[in-house]
Order: structure tokens, then sequence, then C-alpha cells
């Protein structure tokens, strides 16, 4: 499962690794729950949630049930392959997968001028990236 063996204390990495999952787990909650709601709401439901989800006036009803089932499909990536160590490159690929989804809200949220949403945005971005890299790199569960 990715753990390293050693004696007492904390090995050099430990640190890396505990924030990693962290990480991962409030991108998995945070995702999991958007991404249940826009699957179990309508539109109109889901858009009333806040102004922050107005964005949704711009997109199909069936754009937004594929991006919610996309990021039910990444919050179970970023957890599931790590806890059973089973095609654990596909955690780092899920959190790839988030920042791109990010990059794309990003983009609505600068077309839409929704400046506070893109703060907002730009930080999942940024630990969807900080998994991505430490996932892929300095704490990778491969090799």
């Amino acid at each position: 499962m990715g753990t390293r063996h050693h004696q007492g204390g904390f090995a050099k990495g430990d640190a890396m690794n505990v924030a990693l999952w962290i990480v991962a787990g409030l991108l998995a909650v945070g995702f999991g729950a958007g991404g249940v709601a826009m699957l179990a709401m309508s539109k109109e439901r889901f858009r009333a949630i806040s102004s922050a989800q107005h964005y949704v006036d711009d997109f199909d009803p069936r754009f937004i049930k594929a991006l919610g089932a996309l990021k039910v499909l990444a919050a179970a990536g970023l957890i599931l392959p790590a806890i059973f160590d089973i095609a654990t490159v596909l955690v780092p690929l899920a959190a790839l997968g988030l920042v791109l989804v990010m990059t794309g809200a990003s983009t609505v949220r600068i077309v839409r001028r929704e400046w506070g949403s893109l703060l907002g945005d730009l930080g999942w971005f940024a630990l969807a990236a900080f998994v991505a890299w430490g996932r892929f790199g300095p704490e990778s569960f491969v090799g």
C-alpha cells in the first residue's frame, strides 16, 4: 500500500506521504459530493444551491451529468487504488484528470467573470496538481 517500513519515528518522506493522503481525501470528499449532487439533482436544483453553481446555465443537462460522473470516478480513483493496492497508477491519473477538469472550470469562470469562484477553483486545481505531482514523483506508489 505504498508504506515504508522503518524503525521508530518518521521516515524522511512520511510527512509528504501523510500530506498527500490528506489532500487526496479532501479532494475525494469534495469532488465526490459535488459529483453525486450533479448526478442526483436536476440542473435547476443544482443551480439553486448557490450563485457559484450558476455556471450550469452555459451547459446542457447531459454535460452536467457526465461531469458529475467524472467527478465521482476521480474521487474513487484518488483513494481506492491505494487502499486496495491495485492499479495504484490510477491515483495520480485521477488527480491529473481533476487538474484538467479544474482548468476547464477556471476557463468558464474567466469567461463568466466570476472572480471569487475562480479563486476557489484555482485552489482545487492546486490541490489536485499537488497530488498528481506527489504521486507521479517523490511519493509514487509504484516502484
